[in-house]
């Protein structure tokens, strides 16, 4: 039997389906979202992924993982961006997958893909040349941040980025160790708000 929970971080929440849209201006365009109740940030777009989204570096072109997509946030304006990058967007909660693939829908996005699975699971053994993440904290520094940075040294191109948000007082240090161990050329993207943008490459 699958286990359901409310927590945005379960593969199949378990809340009451209730739509909305949101909207933003981010990297100066202005983007509406489909959203419902289960996922994360239902609501608004949380600080984190907004501060993600202006201090993300992309390449022109090449392949681009969102992991942890949610509705679609982050991956659909790295799209809309850079037309010539190919985005894969993952969640391990199916109802977050499910929005996202309606977003890409809605703004006609032919160079994005949706997909479903825990952490690294649906993408196999596939590398990109930048991995973009706001991890979920409250799932477990230890269960699934660490094995995402610990993925990214397989999954990234050599030179790929990874890069990831946190508070700072919630694990940023933590995330920044993660990174020295795993990766190199850790350092900070961007501070605000009580955030960190934190990035590193595979040498």
């Amino acid at each position: 039997m699958v286990e359901v929970s409310n927590h945005y971080f379960s593969p199949d929440p378990s809340s009451k389906l209730e739509k909305g849209l949101i909207e933003s201006v981010l990297r100066g365009r202005k983007y509406r979202f489909v959203t419902a109740s289960g996922v994360f940030s239902a609501k608004r777009i949380d600080t984190g992924t907004r501060i993600l989204v202006e201090a993300m570096e992309l390449p022109e072109e090449g392949a681009m993982l969102d992991m942890g997509c949610g509705i679609g946030v982050i991956g659909i304006v790295a799209a809309v961006e850079n037309p010539s990058l190919f985005v894969t967007m993952t969640d391990v909660n199916s109802r977050a997958t499910q929005l996202a693939g309606e977003n890409v829908e809605r703004m006609k996005l032919t160079n994005v893909e949706v997909l479903t699975g825990d952490i690294y699971e649906p993408v196999g053994e596939r590398k990109f040349n930048v991995i973009v993440s706001n991890p979920p904290i409250s799932a477990g520094m230890r269960k699934v941040v660490e094995p995402i940075v610990r993925g990214a040294a397989e999954h990234l191109e050599a030179g790929g980025s990874l890069q990831m948000v946190v508070q700072s007082n919630k694990g940023g240090r933590t995330l920044m160790r993660y990174l020295e161990e795993y990766l190199s050329d850790a350092h900070v993207l961007k501070r605000q708000g009580g955030y960190r943008v934190l990035a590193a490459r595979k040498s």
